[in-house]
């Protein structure tokens, strides 16, 4: 028997409400019946151009919006059967932003080591080494484990931001734009380590972009998505060389290249003592 799905979602709509007096209150359909799913090892792209529905989704998967009709499971479980507490340990999130993720006055050990002082796990000295190895693991040097986020750069941050999503070992990583405020030369480096730490520890990751050609490096499966609505899903290799649908066509031809990326990429890998 196939093991369920790490994540899986089915005939998810969203719809909010907008317009004037409760007489006239209208809704505006955010996500019309969309259906997919995510299994352990397996990194899924979704693209799409801005306002087509991918932050409502990414909510929604997070538990942090309630979706309007249709189904979420977590390993075969529905999402509403979890506590708060048992979600976390299953699922994190890295955000697009790293400068407004993390507290700007808090050292690195500290931030990293938060989710496992939250879920009681170990005492202090056992979740300070555990921290510390987390920021060896994403490249961070020992020299910055004291440093206050507000010291580091961008790329610094998201590292510590991948860390700290990756202390409570969850099976189902969601990463929403985490590249799209970096420089070029950075964001090769954090996608390359993605890349890396979703092959060393075989977790499901979701990976939302606006960009193909970003998903393109990363992903093993992608999901297209216009006004709402779910156009086209296929393995990477498949949906790059053979699309299917007009608005996919459409965004393969618009999307920028990724030399840039790939030339960096090949040299960023994570090494302690290197972080950007």
């Amino acid at each position: 028997m196939n093991a369920p799905a790490a994540i899986g979602l089915t005939g998810i709509s969203h719809h909010y409400p907008v317009g004037g007096g409760s007489l006239r209150r209208r809704r505006f359909q955010a996500l019309r019946d969309v259906s997919l799913s995510v299994s352990a090892g397996q990194t899924l792209g979704i693209v799409g151009e801005s306002g087509c529905g991918k932050t409502t989704l990414t909510k929604i998967m997070l538990g942090l919006l309630r979706a309007s009709e249709g189904t979420i499971l977590l390993k075969g479980r529905p999402l509403d059967g979890y506590s708060r507490m048992e979600r976390a340990r299953l699922l994190q999130a890295v955000f697009q932003d790293p400068y407004s993720s993390l507290n700007p006055n808090r050292r690195v050990i500290d931030i990293v080591a938060q989710p496992l002082l939250i879920h009681r796990l170990g005492d202090a000295r056992a979740r300070q080494a555990r921290a510390a190895t987390l920021c060896g693991l994403v490249g961070l040097p020992e020299r910055l484990f004291d440093a206050r986020a507000a010291q580091l750069s961008g790329g610094q941050r998201q590292r510590v931001a991948i860390a700290r999503a990756l202390a409570l070992e969850p099976e189902i990583l969601i990463c929403d734009e985490p590249t799209s405020a970096l420089d070029v030369s950075v964001q090769a480096q954090i996608l390359n380590l993605l890349l890396e730490l979703q092959q060393r520890l075989g977790i499901a990751m979701v990976f939302v972009s606006h960009n193909l050609a970003v998903v393109e490096h990363l992903a093993t499966h992608v999901a297209v998505m216009q006004a709402g609505e779910l156009v086209e899903m296929a393995d990477t290799q498949t949906l790059i060389h053979a699309p299917r649908h007009p608005y996919t066509r459409t965004l393969l031809n618009s999307a920028l290249s990724l030399p840039a990326i790939t030339e960096h990429a090949a040299g960023s890998a994570p090494t302690p003592g290197t972080a950007s």
